[in-house]
């Protein structure tokens, strides 16, 4: 893969930009975290892409349906644009190696920590991912980030607190997402 010039915040959606609900399968009852979206905006006011890249196993699971997933990324999008900002794109993964039927049973390259979402994000954006950034609140978070070497942000909110202490080495650790945010903007100066 050719080296991109362009860089991206790759964001874990639950617990990071919304609040956590465990298995979420009902649009109507998700809900951004605070200054969350204040955070998107100012990335999209310096042209920095947004990227959400999240598992969803509840899919395979049973749970729900990818029908199910795709109206909660809807009205995420809703509830951003109503901040003034917006994703650049959202990557989910729907599988889990030992649940499903086999369309989602899979030991599947997208499912994180492994790096198929950013990979595929990459190509598309032309991305430099020594550039970029993984914002998450869960261990697996900073594991992707460390796995294709880019910066991993640990966020509090969400499982975050509970992740802070399980032996990951997050290049920063923030309250929030915007706090995460604040942080990728000084960087990026």
């Amino acid at each position: 893969m050719a080296k991109g010039n362009r860089i991206a915040v790759f964001m874990d959606r639950d617990g990071t930009i919304t609040e956590e609900m465990g298995y979420l399968k009902d649009a109507k009852k998700l809900r951004l975290i605070s200054y969350s979206g204040e955070a998107i905006r100012l990335l999209n006011k310096k042209r920095i892409l947004t990227i959400v890249i999240s598992n969803q196993s509840g899919v395979a699971r049973g749970y729900f349906t990818e029908e199910a997933v795709k109206k909660i990324h809807s009205k995420l999008k809703r509830l951003l644009k109503k901040e003034g900002a917006h994703l650049d794109e959202i990557y989910y993964c729907p599988h889990h190696p030992k649940f499903g039927s086999p369309q989602y049973k899979k030991n599947c390259n997208c499912r994180k920590p492994k790096p198929g979402m950013l990979l595929k994000a990459a190509r598309r954006f032309n991305l430099d991912l020594k550039r970029c950034y993984v914002i998450g609140d869960k261990v697996d978070d900073i594991r992707l980030a460390q796995n294709v070497w880019v910066k991993g942000i640990l966020v509090l909110t969400g499982y975050g607190r509970r992740s802070k202490n399980k032996g990951i080495n997050p290049d920063h650790t923030a309250e929030d997402l915007y706090h995460a945010v604040e942080w990728v903007l000084m960087k990026e100066r």
